[in-house]
Parts: structure tokens; C-alpha cells; sequence
């Protein structure tokens, strides 16, 4: 999965002199979470909503009335942005996306194309693909496997035996955080399955009977095969 399928396109941008009251009233009206900030087709800096309302909170809380007019009126966003933010290629994998954001502590990039911006990721586009890794918006059954070595060929014999008892099957991943391979290489992973089945009962016997057995199951009692 490459960003540039995921982002924001043609993301909306502001100089570095406007009003930080602005750029707020921009952040809220349009719903966004960042915007970046660009002089002359440059990225110079972002600022984002959360950073904008940190920073109103704190000057309500110990600015007199006229400092806090003077905020809204002449404070402009270069003198409040993140300076050279961290960004990420239109290029870059999401893998590349998330961990980066883990490893920063960022929720919001703005997407280069050489030096130009060409788009805004951010965690509400990343909540998005986890919608679409579990099924949201499709109402599929699923199972979450207890944790398993994932050798050659596991995969392929999980999904056999969910299909031969009657599961349409329609993702399924292995899930962990950097757990250590066995000797010979192969991680455990819990293993997620999402499918549609008029009886997921079914699909939980088979799988337990052929060594794979269930911690979870959800059923979604609605057909819409």
C-alpha cells in the first residue's frame, strides 16, 4: 500500500504570515487536522489543530484581555509552526508511513513529491485503512486465531479449512509487535480472519478441530451474501 492512494490530496496550504487566527478558523471550517505551511511553493513549517488549540487554551488561561487580542490579531503563523516538520514521500509504503509516525510521535505528514506538497497523511487516514483491513463498512463475520507459528504453508491451510466449512473468505493477516522467531526462523503471530458465512459456528469447529483454535469470534447475523 503506497501513500500517494491513501492521502489527502491537493491539500489545502497557508503562508507563513497568516493570522494564527485564521489559520484556526481554516483547521475548523474545513475539518482538517494540519495544514502546511508554504512561501513561494517551499514547505516552510505545519501547524495542525491539536498545536492550535493547546496553545488558545494556554493564552486564555494566563494572558490578560489585551495580550490575548494581540494573540488573535497579530500573531502570525511563523511565529508558531512546527519548523521543518517531518514528512514522507508520495512514494513510501504505509508500513513506512506508521512506523515512522510511531518512532516520532507524529500524527501528521505532509506528503513530498520532490519539494513540492502534494498531499496531508494523517492518523484519521490511517484510521480509515484499519476500517478497511477489518471490514467496517462491509459487516464481515471474523475470527482471531490464538497465537501460532506461521511456517511455510500455515496461512494457506488456515484459509482451506475456513473455506471448506462454508466461509466466503475475504482477508486474512497475522498480527504482532517484533515477537522473536523460533529456531528456525518462523514468528508467532495471532492471525486475524474476516469472512461472510451464514454459520460462523462452523468455521470455529473446523478451525479448532484442525489445530488452529479461536480466542475471538463476531458474528454479523445480517446476510448480505
Amino acid at each position: 500500500m503506497i501513500v500517494r492512494h491513501w492521502m489527502q490530496t491537493n491539500p489545502m496550504t497557508i503562508p507563513s504570515d497568516t493570522l494564527v487566527s485564521e489559520a484556526k478558523r481554516l483547521l475548523s471550517d474545513n475539518n482538517l487536522h494540519a495544514l502546511p505551511v508554504v512561501d513561494n511553493g517551499r514547505l516552510r513549517g505545519l501547524v495542525t489543530r491539536a498545536n492550535m488549540l493547546r496553545m488558545g487554551h494556554f493564552v486564555l488561561r494566563t494572558q490578560s484581555t489585551d495580550e490575548f487580542n494581540f494573540f488573535v490579531n497579530r500573531v502570525k503563523v511563523r511565529d508558531v509552526m512546527v519548523r521543518n516538520p517531518a514528512t514522507v514521500r508520495s512514494d513510501d509504503t504505509m508500513e513506512h508511513c506508521l512506523l515512522k509516525g510511531q518512532e516520532l510521535g507524529v500524527a501528521q505528514f505532509p506528503v513530498m513529491d520532490g519539494e513540492e506538497v502534494v498531499g496531508v497523511i494523517s492518523a484519521n487516514e490511517i484510521f480509515q485503512l484499519a476500517a478497511h483491513c477489518v471490514g467496517a463498512w462491509e459487516r464481515r463475520s471474523g475470527v482471531t486465531l490464538a497465537p501460532l507459528k506461521l511456517g511455510p504453508g500455515v496461512l494457506g491451510r488456515i484459509a482451506d479449512v475456513a473455506e471448506a466449512a462454508g466461509a466466503v473468505l475475504q482477508a486474512i493477516y497475522p498480527i504482532g509487535r517484533r515477537v522473536k522467531p523460533d529456531d528456525n526462523g518462523f514468528p508467532e503471530r495471532t492471525v486475524i480472519l474476516r469472512f461472510h458465512a451464514r454459520e460462523i459456528g462452523k468455521v470455529v469447529a473446523a478451525l479448532a478441530a484442525a489445530g488452529f483454535p479461536v480466542l475471538e469470534s463476531t458474528e454479523v447475523r445480517e446476510s448480505i451474501m
